[in-house]
């Protein structure tokens, strides 16, 4: 891939801060099932956390693809840091499409600058896929506030965010509020001991007549899901899409390294035709995954209003794609890769989240094949009226 001089100095930048900040602690982040003040600051003092905010809100306005290459970087170093910022984008793009004036000018800059960590809140304990019918209950009080009850879970960096875009109904409607951790009502316990993500601070939110003004609502009600959750789920499937990247990169690379010191019947492991085929499967399937965020880093800079079915399809096959070459990984690293010693073992419980987050792949494959069908569809009618004036 051919990237811009700027691009290409942005990468360089986010590696460094990578192999400095990120990789020397990740297995450590992992065994203590959190990430520390010390990464979130390093985070926002380079500016990542206001990555793609506009600068007239002080954030760093990458366009999509440079923030393509800071996800595959960060996804390369640590999966947990990679959901802090991904969930914190999803809420960055919510507000920044459909956030009130109001709510873009207080809000935006705290974002960027990371004094607020924002996290999302759509999951339920009964209500995963199915996000449209969640079942926490907005009731809207006589002086114009609003009453959310209910509960969320699995929520990413839930135990350390300052501000939560919380989904909910109201009188049959989806709507989504902006809900601040010291509001009255407002409760999280962590979650721990997951199979992967361990270091992303998992958190259970609960809602107990938690009151919030009206100027909290993000859009109108009926606009919660299709709108405000549609903009910030297509952010956050393409930052875990470019962090897939990433991952499948570390597997790559720790198989490489580990194929070139050991050696089974007198020859390195590099040698044998079996392993040289998971080796060029892993790096065939990187490229191709990266070369479908790029495409769908590029229709989203374009506005393309196909880069949604881009970015799910490029989530579902980067998805698949890593979970296989984690897989390859502990394969080829025998039982080390089954042991604290080696990272192959964290990547492959960390690669198994990534075909479940922001959008199971079965639900990609429903999304891929709806959009496929409607473009059928359209080509057909259209070739239909060219021939009708022919």
């Amino acid at each position: 891939m051919d990237w811009t001089p700027e691009q290409a100095n942005a990468r360089q930048a986010f590696m460094a801060f990578v192999e400095e900040q990120v990789e020397p602690f990740a297995d450590q982040w992992d065994r203590e099932e959190r990430l520390p003040d010390s990464i979130v600051a390093a985070l926002a003092e380079a500016g990542h956390l206001g990555a793609t905010i506009p600068a007239e809100w002080n954030g760093g306005g990458l366009d999509s693809l440079t923030f393509g290459l800071l996800c595959e970087e960060i996804g390369r170093g640590s999966a947990s840091l990679l959901s802090l910022l991904t969930v914190h984008g999803m809420v960055c793009q919510a507000l920044t499409i459909w956030g009130s004036a109001s709510q873009q000018q207080y809000w935006l800059p705290r974002l960027a600058s990371g004094a607020t960590l924002g996290a999302f809140a759509l999951t339920e304990p009964s209500v995963g896929s199915d996000a449209k019918n969640v079942e926490t209950r907005v009731t809207r009080l006589e002086n114009g506030d609003y009453r959310l009850d209910g509960e969320k879970k699995w929520i990413s960096c839930g135990q350390i965010a300052d501000l939560f875009l919380v989904f909910g109904q109201l009188e049959g409607k989806p709507v989504a509020f902006l809900v601040e951790s010291d509001r009255p009502g407002f409760s999280r316990r962590p979650l721990t001991g997951m199979l992967g993500f361990r270091a992303a601070m998992l958190a259970a939110l609960t809602l107990d007549g938690c009151v919030v003004p009206e100027e909290n609502m993000v859009a109108r009600p009926g606009f919660g899901f299709s709108h405000v959750a549609g903009a910030a789920l297509d952010h956050g499937r393409f930052c875990v899409a470019s962090g897939c990247v990433g991952l499948a990169r570390a597997c790559l690379e720790a198989s490489l390294e580990y194929t070139s010191q050991r050696k089974q019947f007198g020859v390195h492991l590099r040698e044998h035709p079996l392993i040289q085929r998971m080796l060029s499967d892993m790096i065939t399937h990187i490229e191709a995954a990266r070369l479908l965020c790029v495409q769908a880093g590029q229709m989203k800079d374009a506005r393309d209003h196909r880069s949604i079915m881009a970015t799910s399809t490029a989530k579902y096959f980067a998805s698949t794609m890593v979970a296989r070459a984690a897989s390859d990984a502990v394969q080829i690293h025998g039982a080390n890769g089954c042991s604290e010693d080696y990272p192959v073992q964290r990547y492959f419980r960390d690669a198994k989240i990534m075909e479940i987050i922001e959008g199971s792949n079965q639900i990609q494959q429903t999304i891929i094949a709806k959009f496929g069908h409607l473009d059928f569809v359209k080509d057909q009618r259209a070739r239909d009226r060219k021939s009708k004036t022919v």
